[in-house]
């Protein structure tokens, strides 16, 4: 009986990582595309931000460390592949999107799972993930005394992103968690 329920386990852990690793590449492969709805139009794909939701939704979903693997690769993948972001962005951007994979599956994972924290997780990730970007933006485009203001200027100038994130991301990670529950 024992070994039974050692080979079941093994099995259901088994099959929660393909599920996590199925989800992530679902997300890369979001990250890659959703930037084609602004018609790799800068000033629109800043303020709309559509590569984050996919780092948020797999660090949600997937947790901490598919989260970040899949945000840091996501935004170097679409710059080698197609030019956009260009380079040195991409780089700021790839440290930003892990910090908010990360940070949305540490929090979900560590917070009570009610709708309140969710989106208390979802903010919390925004600003860190921004604060990364602006250390990382400092750090390679050498203006550190910069920060304050390159902080203020990425909630500026991306604020319609950050409503769409909070208006979509939640529900998405509600809707794929009740399907999960129903089907494990």
């Amino acid at each position: 009986m024992a070994e039974k329920n050692r080979t079941r386990n093994a099995v259901s852990t088994r099959r929660e990582e393909l599920r996590k690793l199925i989800y992530a590449a679902l997300f890369l492969a979001l990250a890659f595309l959703l930037p084609f709805l602004t018609a790799n139009n800068q000033q629109i794909a800043t303020a709309l931000s559509p590569m984050h939701i996919p780092a948020f939704l797999c660090g949600f979903v997937c947790g901490p460390g598919w989260g970040a693997a899949v945000g840091f690769c996501a935004p170097l993948l679409r710059s080698v592949a197609l030019g956009m972001p260009p380079l040195p962005m991409a780089a700021c951007m790839a440290f930003e999107l892990a910090a908010y994979g990360f940070a949305a599956g540490l929090l979900r994972r560590l917070l009570p799972k009610k709708v309140p924290f969710l989106y208390i997780s979802l903010i919390v990730s925004m600003v860190l993930g921004r604060v990364v970007y602006c250390v990382v933006a400092a750090r390679i485009l050498g203006g550190e005394a910069a920060f304050l203001a390159m902080f203020t200027q990425q909630f500026v100038k991306t604020w319609i992103g950050i409503l769409i994130h909070l208006a979509v991301v939640p529900p998405i990670v509600l809707a794929i968690e009740a399907y999960r529950k129903r089907n494990p």
